[in-house]
C-alpha cells in the first residue's frame, strides 16, 4: 500500500503542473481511493484473479488498455507483471519508461559489511524521473494537497466528538516486526497523550489480531479509540485527512498521511530513512530511528524483514518521551 500512495503525490503534481496531461492509473480495486481526488485521472482496476490472471491474462490487459488510446506508458512499479505490459506497449510503438527502484544503492546501505552510509533517492525523485523520461516535467517543492475531508456522520459515530479536539492518529503497525515499536513502550506514549483531555488519539491497524493489540493500547481511556475494523479504507482516508499528526512506523499509514498533507512522525527500527522511503514533504526530523552508536549495523534490511542477531531491540533505543515531545512540539506548533 505504501508503495501505491508514494505516486499520488508525483500524479497530483503532473496533472496539476501538464493540465493537458489525462492519466489512465492500472491498479488493484482496493487502490481506487488514493487517486479519488486527483483531476484528469481515471482509475482502471485490474482483475487479477480472473480476467487479467496469469500470462494470457496480461496480454488482456494490454488489450482492454491499448483501447483506451494510451500514447505513453510510467511503469511505476517495475515487476514481472508491469515489465510484461509495458513491453507489450513498447513492441506497439508506444513510449514507455519504468521506475529505477536502486537496488544496487539500497543494498549498500543496508549490508553489514563496506556499509554505504548516506541517503539515496527517494522514490519520489525516482518516479519523476520516470515521467521525464516520457518528456513530462515535475516539480515537488511546492505540493499542492487536496482539501480536508468533511466528515460524515457515519464516520463520527464511530470517532464520537471531534470539534475543538486535535486529533492524533497512530498506526503502530507494519508489515514486519523489524519496523514495529514494542507495544509496551507505545502503551507509555498513547497513556501520555491520553492525559491531555484537548487531545483525542485515534488507533489505525487491521485483521483481529491486531484490534485485539489496539483495544490494549486504548487501555480504557476516554479520549482513544480505535477505528480499525470500524470504517472502510475511504473513510480512513477521509478522517486522516483531518488529523493534526500521524504517528506511525516506516508503513503505508505514514504514506497515506503524507499524501494528504498531513503531518507525520515515523518511528525507524532495522530500516531507515535514507533507503528512499521517508513519507512525502516531511522533514527529516520527524523521522525517529534507532540509535547507529548502539546498533552500527542499522539500517539492516529495506522493508524490515531481515534482522540481524542482537539487533531484536533496535527501537527500544527510540525513547517514549522523545515520540510525546515530538508530537507535543507539532501540536503547539
Amino acid at each position: 500500500m505504501g508503495d501505491v500512495a508514494m505516486t499520488a503525490p508525483v500524479l497530483r503534481a503532473l496533472v496539476l503542473q501538464n493540465p493537458e496531461v489525462k492519466i489512465t492509473i492500472v491498479s488493484r480495486p482496493f487502490f481506487k481511493p488514493i487517486f479519488d481526488d486527483i483531476p484528469n485521472l481515471t482509475f482502471f482496476e485490474v482483475d487479477l484473479k480472473k480476467r487479467h490472471k496469469g500470462f494470457l491474462g496480461l496480454i488482456r490487459l494490454f488489450l482492454d488498455l491499448n483501447k483506451l488510446g494510451i500514447s505513453h506508458v510510467a511503469d511505476l512499479h517495475n515487476v514481472l507483471r508491469s515489465k510484461i505490459v509495458r513491453s507489450f506497449f513498447a513492441l506497439s510503438g508506444k513510449k514507455v519508461a519504468a521506475t529505477d527502484k536502486g537496488r544496487a544503492d539500497k543494498k549498500a546501505l543496508t549490508r553489514t559489511a563496506n556499509k554505504v552510509f548516506k541517503p539515496t533517492k527517494s522514490m519520489f525523485e525516482r518516479h519523476v524521473e520516470t515521467f521525464t523520461k516520457l518528456g513530462f516535467q515535475i516539480d515537488l517543492s511546492k505540493p499542492q494537497f487536496p482539501e480536508k475531508a468533511i466528515l460524515s456522520n457515519e464516520i463520527l459515530s464511530k470517532t464520537g466528538e471531534v470539534s475543538n479536539l486535535k486529533l492524533i492518529a497512530i498506526a503502530p503497525f507494519a508489515q514486519y516486526e523489524g519496523k514495529v515499536y514494542p507495544l509496551d513502550l507505545m502503551q507509555k506514549v498513547v497513556d501520555a497523550l491520553a492525559q491531555h483531555p484537548n487531545y483525542k488519539i485515534l488507533l489505525f491497524g487491521g485483521g483481529n489480531e491486531e484490534i485485539k493489540k489496539l483495544i490494549q493500547l486504548q487501555n480504557h481511556h476516554e479520549n482513544v479509540v480505535v477505528v480499525a475494523g470500524k470504517i472502510n479504507f475511504k473513510e480512513e482516508l477521509q478522517l486522516i485527512s483531518n488529523v493534526k499528526v500521524m504517528l506511525s512506523m516506516d508503513s503505508g499509514n505514514a504514506h497515506l498521511a503524507a499524501m494528504l498533507g498531513v503531518k507525520v512522525i515515523t518511528l525507524w527500527g532495522v530500516t531507515h530513512p535514507f533507503l528512499g522511503f521517508k513519507p512525502f514533504n516531511q522533514p527529516l526530523e520527524n523521522c525517529l530511528v534507532s540509535d547507529r552508536t548502539t546498533y552500527p549495523l542499522l539500517p539492516t534490511s529495506v522493508y524490515g524483514n531481515k534482522t540481524v542477531p542482537g539487533y531484536e531491540d533496535a527501537m527500544r533505543s527510540i525513547l517514549p518521551q522523545k515520540v510525546i515531545e515530538k508530537i507535543n512540539t507539532i501540536l503547539r506548533d
